[in-house]
């Protein structure tokens, strides 16, 4: 009897032991679910900015942060990508795409292509440069460092390109890459932070401070580049506003349209890195055109700045907002003019006011 009674507390033991063990094993694999439903969202949480803004060949977003990583939207959902995932880097500084459907995303520490499953790095090497342009191809380009040069994609190698600085150059000018565009002729634009280059497929000339036709107090920082449908080359600097460039024509744009500060009164008003009484078009980060041919101008302090070929508007995107300002302006496919903000948050412009898009 005290057998049979040994054996139904055995089998009792060996039951809950059994179910402990598999509510065990579920649990971890409840944990699992959630742990991977965390890298998807409905709505995007970015909270460090949006430097970068892409739609694809199949009318999928892309979002690039100052420090969170990139998160693709389907229409519905937003999938988040990090360097645990096989990003160079969290800060996201462009995004493309090739004719094969492939994304290329350029960081702060290199450059990474994405084949929808997996991640290619590309790390700047820039101790084997190049200073022969012509002998390289292909159409990628990216941001290469805070140095000398740029990077190029040819199909196979990232190459690293010198620019073709001054003679006697200062030594402490830096000519990191802060904006690239291309005219209708292929030609490309390669803002940095001492000079604009253009490279036509043959020759890379450089636009600097002589060239430009600035004053000696006219100190270029250029963050941005844009040659709209005209041909016309809009430069965005950090301090002294819009250059404009239309063929052998070179004007201050910004000075011309009394929206200028003097410098000495810019210099004094700044504060953590922005300028609390800047009201002109002064520090400007990001240049794009819209469908109907007006030029949109993203200040730093002063928010966002519309330009019809006649006048200047200014405009606030929220009022809500820490900061007005904006990383990046991008026309989609569907020719909606979307704005990254350094807040958070993307928002859209209506014709009239802005709205947040996501």
């Amino acid at each position: 009897m005290n057998i049979k009674i040994e054996l139904i507390y055995l089998i009792l033991i060996l039951t809950l032991n059994l179910s402990c063990l598999e509510k065990k094993s579920i649990e971890k694999e409840v944990n699992k679910t959630e742990l991977l439903n965390t890298s998807k969202t409905d709505t995007l949480k970015f909270a460090s900015g949006i430097r970068a803004i892409f739609q694809d060949s199949k009318g999928n977003y892309w979002f690039g942060s100052h420090n969170e990583g990139i998160s693709h939207y389907n229409g519905k959902t937003f999938e988040y990508f990090t360097t645990n995932d096989g990003l160079a880097s969290n800060q996201i500084r462009s995004i493309q795409e090739d004719k094969n459907g492939i994304i290329w995303i350029g960081t702060d520490k290199g450059v990474c292509s994405y084949n929808r499953e997996n991640f290619t790095n590309y790390l700047s090497e820039s101790y084997s440069p190049k200073l022969d342009w012509n002998a390289t191809d292909g159409n990628l380009w990216f941001y290469a460092g805070e140095e000398d040069g740029i990077n190029r994609f040819d199909g196979i190698n990232m190459n690293y390109l010198i620019f073709p600085k001054p003679k006697n150059d200062n030594p402490n000018k830096s000519y990191g890459v802060t904006g690239i565009s291309k005219d209708k002729d292929g030609k490309v634009w390669i803002a940095t932070y001492s000079a604009l280059f253009n490279y036509d497929g043959k020759t890379t000339n450089i636009y600097d401070h002589k060239s430009l036709k600035l004053k000696d107090n006219e100190v270029l920082h250029i963050r941005s580049v844009l040659v709209d449908s005209k041909g016309r080359i809009w430069i965005g600097n950090n301090g002294i506003g819009v250059i404009l460039k239309s063929g052998d024509s070179t004007i201050h744009f910004s000075k011309e349209q009394g929206k200028l500060i003097p410098m000495k009164e810019f210099k004094s008003n700044t504060q953590n890195g922005q300028t609390t009484k800047n009201t002109g078009l002064q520090s400007v980060f990001a240049i794009e055109e819209d469908n109907e041919g007006n030029i949109w101008f993203a200040d730093r302090d002063s928010g966002v700045w519309k330009y019809n070929g006649e006048s200047l508007t200014n405009f606030t995107i929220d009022e809500k907002l820490k900061s007005q300002m904006i990383w990046d302006i991008y026309l989609d496919k569907n020719k909606i003019l979307l704005f990254g903000m350094a807040d958070r948050g993307v928002y859209k412009f209506n014709g009239k006011s802005f709205d947040k898009k996501f």
